[in-house]
This record gives C-alpha cells, structure tokens and sequence, in this order.
C-alpha cells in the first residue's frame, strides 16, 4: 500500500557529512509523522527513533544527535531527509524510515523503509 525507498547510506569517516533520504509513494491521502530509527550491529540492540518530524514540522531528536542532524520534509512529495553532521563511529547504524497516516480509503498506514546501512570509521 505504502511504500518507502531510502537513499544516501555509505561509508564515511569520523566528523564528516551524510545526508539520508526517504520517498514515500503508494495509495497516500495524507502523512503525518515521519521519521528515522536506527539499530546498531552487534547482538540485542534495539531500534531507536533518531529523529521524528510531523505534519505541522515539529521536530523531536534523540539526545545523543540533536545538535549534528537535522531532519526535514517536503509534505509536496512525502519526503524526509536526515543531514547527518559530525558523525561518530557510534553513528554507525541500519537507519530506517518510517511514516505513517491516511490511506486514500481512510484506513491508516504505518509503514517502513528496508533501511539503508551507515558505517562512520574512526
């Protein structure tokens, strides 16, 4: 029904930039919240909410990334983007988007992205 196609993991090295993206498409009436979560490699991690905007652009963070990301959205294309500024290998995450909202018959919709794999080496 609905479906989210991220873009802009990668390989990058301690303090520097990444800037992930997320498209949503499918049968979309409207879309409220979307966001970033993320879990790190290794064994029992859970996934965190990194960053969450809703329709009317309030913005939560996680603690630990609230003064280097910066999350945004074009409601016009149901589009989020994460900038990831000053990366620290503890970045290093499977990021995935999520969304959620009305469908075009007045279900709800909660869907996920496939995530997209950011490596910050030291």
């Amino acid at each position: 029904q609905v479906q989210l196609v991220e873009s802009g993991g990668g390989l990058v090295q301690s303090g520097e930039s990444l800037k992930l993206s997320c498209v949503a498409s499918g049968s979309i009436f409207s879309v409220a919240d979307m966001g970033w979560y993320r879990r790190a490699p290794g064994p029992g991690s859970q996934r965190e909410l990194v960053a969450q905007i809703n329709s009317g652009r309030t913005a939560h963070y996680l603690e630990s990334v609230k003064d280097r990301f910066i999350i945004s959205r074009d409601s016009a294309r149901d589009t989020v983007t994460l900038q990831m500024n000053s990366l620290k290998p503890n970045d290093t995450a499977v990021y995935y988007c999520y969304a959620n909202g009305l469908l075009v018959d007045t279900t709800n919709f909660d869907s996920w992205g496939q995530g997209t794999q950011v490596v910050v080496s030291s």
